[in-house]
């Protein structure tokens, strides 16, 4: 198995890449954010020139799921390789939901991947699986069997939105947070919640360094013994009540003025404000806003999650220097907080899309961020083999190479198609005149079956989407004649840098991995860039697993 030694983002179907790439008990703690089974498709927003919501979409994934050879493999594998209990708990749910189902599909392919993230979390890890109620009944039931009942530790709510208008029924506006450890030494930091305003209230004495204070019970349920309280002397608890501390505590509370004296001569606990972290997270999380439209951390990625929310999990369920893995990692939020609070990390997505996604975001968030790429092509031989396989994911990898705006396609090969605008695959835009919008350049992709029609075919499309410049990437060298049909295209002037771009120009995909660029005026807001993040937690040194 290969070791990673470096943050790492990886392109691909997490199982495999689990299996190849990640040892026994390397991974602190692991936060995923399948697919729900809802039967929806995703559309991603791009960011258009007035800052707006695109008209363009992109549908990012689909996440129904679908029974077919891949799922029947995937299901004998689990019954014959995996833990006899996994076996037959598959098979009992199986009988019970039915055969050859979207929903038991989801299940085994789920399954598959949990018993994988089972295996790669150290004794002290955790995992924590955000669903929603479509699903989370079962998924509950295949972590008790993979982890064991009593490794779950909680089933977190967080209220996602403040309402939702759900015809006929109740107003779904929460998720499930499923949280379970590996084992019961797990790494566990308490983190706080803010207190409300009434318990603020009740801080109303002063010391008279101007600091707040209020005095509270030092008693507790059930009977105990008495302790002494300096001068005081020995007190016993009302009945039925213990002091909360032994005598050592209490010792400690008299020598540091913690301890306040009623009129009646009844020691209280006295607790300043601010010595008061907040109240310790509970199971419903309604504290944690979801990200709104004006929001300025928002990237237009249809289930983004908030970065706090993430930050939350990563503070309370690993230490710096830890591992973070996401295997369904979308935009990257995991891995960001991850980066954020100075941990390291592993993601891992299907779609070249959203590898994209989170590489322009980690940049953004974290300029000086290291990371490696797993699974994109290097040279134009896997270039080819990823065109063979899927020419729309390679169309989005080829289009990230200049960092164009896609438009239009979907997920999977069979449902890809052109954008809005017959023949663009993506766009750049840039600006050049003050106070004018954003000059276009189209982006062309082509896998194969180039020639000089290509090109005129491209300069009519220029000519009639009003565009300043056109690009074509192509896997195949153009021809001679191509060459010159797009130089007799001329030039767009640009009066502010006062220089020539050629309107029309080719580039190949072997050029531009060699750092082959678009000759063009800088780029400006292709896409909505996330706001520069400050680093929490200490640099740590590279930990190789």
């Amino acid at each position: 198995m290969k070791p990673i030694t470096s943050n790492t983002l990886f392109y691909g179907d997490n199982l495999p890449i689990l299996r190849e790439y990640v040892p026994d008990e390397s991974i602190d703690l692991i936060y995923l954010d399948p697919p729900f089974n809802s039967n929806r498709s995703y559309n991603v927003l791009f960011k258009d020139e007035s800052g707006q919501q695109s008209e363009a979409q992109m549908t990012a994934f689909d996440d129904t799921w679908h029974w077919g050879k891949s799922t029947e493999h995937t299901y004998h594998e689990i019954i014959q390789n995996a833990p006899e209990r996994v076996a037959v708990m598959l098979g009992a749910m199986r009988e019970f939901i039915g055969e050859s189902n979207q929903m038991m599909a989801y299940l085994v392919m789920m399954t598959a991947r949990l018993v994988e993230l089972h295996r790669v979390l150290k004794p002290t890890g955790s995992l924590y699986l955000h669903c929603d109620s479509s699903a989370s009944h079962y998924l509950k039931i295949i972590l008790d069997t993979i982890f064991s009942p009593q490794f779950y530790l909680n089933e977190i709510i967080w209220k996602r939105t403040s309402a939702h208008n759900d015809p006929e029924k109740y107003g779904r506006n929460t998720d499930t947070i499923l949280f379970y450890s590996k084992s019961g030494d797990k790494v566990w930091n308490k983190v706080f919640t803010k207190h409300d305003e009434e318990y603020i209230k009740r801080f109303r004495s002063q010391d008279s360094n101007g600091r707040l204070w209020a005095d509270f019970d030092l008693t507790g349920a059930g009977q105990g013994p008495e302790r002494i309280f300096g001068d005081k002397g020995p007190l016993s608890p009302p009945a039925g009540r213990h002091w909360m501390y032994d005598q050592e505590g209490i010792n400690k509370l008299i020598a540091n003025n913690k301890i306040y004296w009623t009129n009646n001569n009844r020691p209280r606990l006295k607790l300043y404000l601010d010595e008061t972290p907040g109240v310790p997270a509970q199971e419903l999380w309604d504290d944690i806003p979801p990200i709104n439209s004006q929001s300025a951390e928002r990237l237009g990625y249809p289930t983004q999650k908030p970065l706090a929310l993430l930050e939350r999990i990563i503070q309370a369920s690993s230490n710096p220097g830890d591992w973070v893995l996401d295997p369904f990692c979308g935009c990257g939020t995991a891995v960001a907080a991850a980066e954020k609070l100075g941990r390291k990390w592993i993601g891992i997505d299907v779609t070249h899309l959203s590898i994209s996604l989170m590489r322009y975001r980690m940049q953004s968030m974290f300029p000086q961020v290291e990371f490696q790429v797993v699974g994109e092509p290097q040279d134009v031989g896997s270039a080819k083999q990823l065109a063979h396989d899927d020419r729309y994911q390679f169309q989005w990898w080829a289009l990230s190479l200049v960092r164009a705006r896609p438009l239009g396609g979907e997920a999977g090969s069979k449902a890809g198609k052109k954008g809005a605008d017959k023949g663009i695959d993506g766009m750049i835009l840039f600006t050049d005149e003050a106070k004018k919008p954003p000059k276009r350049v189209l982006v062309q992709v082509k896998s194969g079956h180039v020639n000089s029609a290509t090109v005129r075919d491209l300069r009519g499309t220029l000519e009639r989407e009003e565009g300043a410049l056109a690009v074509l990437l192509t896997l195949e060298e153009p021809t001679t004649e191509m060459v010159k049909e797009a130089v007799t295209a001329g030039y767009y002037h640009s009066a502010f840098w006062n220089k020539d771009y050629p309107k029309i120009q080719i580039l190949t995909i072997g050029e531009l991995l060699e750092g082959k660029e678009i000759l063009m005026p800088p780029a400006s807001g292709t896409f909505k860039e996330a706001p520069k993040a400050e680093k929490d937690g200490p640099e740590q040194p590279g930990l190789g697993l």
